[in-house]
């Protein structure tokens, strides 16, 4: 498959870039396969051609990201393997003893199951942000909670429903209260202003949205000094100390970074594709399939608040027959299943048995929604006429 935006000729039918972006930019193997065989040597521990190359382009992914995430310290942002690690260093760091972190009903598990494990350990009571029918954080509800939240957590973009959570408003009128951000979905594809928004978390991932390779992602610490190490190690600076040096990013980069990922993402970033169909293009795809009569639609209330990315169910096939009869008939992939995210699927309806998410990528033409929608067309109608027999 090209990674060409302009290639009009063939279909794109991955449609699963909520767990994983492809294609990517070409750069991205380009740029991995230059690192090992004509660059490799270290990063941030030697003075020589090679080493000085690797330091470069780690400093100028961190510096495209801190752009792309609105901050000014670029060093407050540090190279994680996924975004899971970079929320369990948060998790794990602070002092959550005997308090109260208040989260949204659309997490991923990447929060609960650290959570569910902090319960036992540190006995903290979790306590769920109001929201509506879709899962948006219901600002004058919020209102009117009372309490003092050691942490309030939120998924920015659900990786069910797609619905982007109002982080600005949230942040206005909880002024004091530290804010961790899963921005897995968000990161690449939604506008953030960490330092506008005074965020005190934020995890992301390089593998979706900024169409990078997996084992990339990251973690913005606002105030380093707050937050402790969660791996300890060699550094490549302070190595005369036994103690890990206190400034970022130092502080959680002990050992050798995936130093040939982070080429690749230098890749995704520095050569990021022009999307081969606008938002307008992608809510006009939903508005056609609400109108086959035997789908549901698992989407934002507000299409103001929408993600690229939805999930659906059908009312004569359970969320694997659909996915297989998609793939089957048509070369469509899709996720299907809970996504990870049970406690979404709790609050939308869906538990236990699941949706299947559809979730385009910067590289989907309008032909492809077309052929996505006329496929589940044809599914309904045949399933719809067995049931009439």
């Amino acid at each position: 498959m090209k990674t060409s935006a302009d290639s009009p000729s063939a279909f794109n039918g991955y449609f699963d870039n909520g767990a994983t972006s492809f294609p990517k930019p070409v750069q991205v193997a380009e740029e991995m396969t230059r690192y090992l065989n004509e660059i490799g040597g270290p990063y941030g521990r030697s003075f020589y051609n090679r080493a000085v190359e690797v330091s470069r382009i780690v400093e100028t992914t961190r510096d495209m990201l801190a752009d792309i995430l609105n901050v000014e310290a670029a060093e407050n942002i540090v190279f994680t393997p996924n975004a899971t690690h970079a929320i369990n260093i948060v998790l794990n760091g602070l002092d959550l003893n005997d308090s109260e972190v208040w989260i949204s009903a659309l997490e991923h598990n990447a929060i609960l199951r650290p959570i569910h494990q902090l319960k036992k350990e540190k006995n903290i009571k979790v306590r769920f942000l109001p929201s509506d029918i879709d899962g948006r954080i219901n600002i004058e509800q919020l209102k009117k909670m009372s309490g003092n939240p050691a942490l309030i957590i939120i998924n920015h973009q659900s990786n069910i429903n797609g619905v982007i959570q109002p982080i600005a408003e949230i942040k206005s009128y909880f002024k004091n209260a530290k804010i961790l951000i899963d921005g897995s979905q968000s990161v690449g594809h939604i506008p953030i202003y960490l330092d506008k928004w005074d965020i005190d978390f934020l995890a992301f991932t390089g593998h979706k949205s900024l169409l990078g390779p997996p084992g990339t992602g990251g973690l913005y610490v606002k105030s380093p000094h707050l937050l402790p190490a969660l791996i300890l190690g060699g550094t490549g600076s302070n190595s005369e100390s036994s103690t890990m040096p206190v400034f970022a990013p130092d502080k959680y980069e002990a050992g050798t970074p995936n130093i040939t990922g982070i080429f690749g993402l230098y890749g995704a970033l520095n050569n990021k594709p022009k999307p081969a169909h606008s938002h307008q293009d992608f809510k006009n795809m939903i508005s056609q399939i609400e109108t086959i009569k035997n789908y549901h639609l698992y989407r934002a209330n507000n299409p103001d608040d929408q993600g690229e990315l939805f999930s659906l169910t059908h009312k004569y096939l359970d969320c694997a027959e659909l996915g297989l009869e998609l793939y089957t008939k048509a070369g469509i992939e899709t996720r299907v299943g809970l996504h990870c995210s049970p406690l979404a699927h709790k609050k939308l309806g869906t538990f236990p048995n699941g949706t299947v998410r559809i979730a385009p990528s910067v590289y989907h033409r309008v032909e492809d929604f077309t052929k996505l929608v006329d496929t589940l067309n044809q599914i309904d109608k045949e399933y719809a006429a067995r049931k009439e027999v």
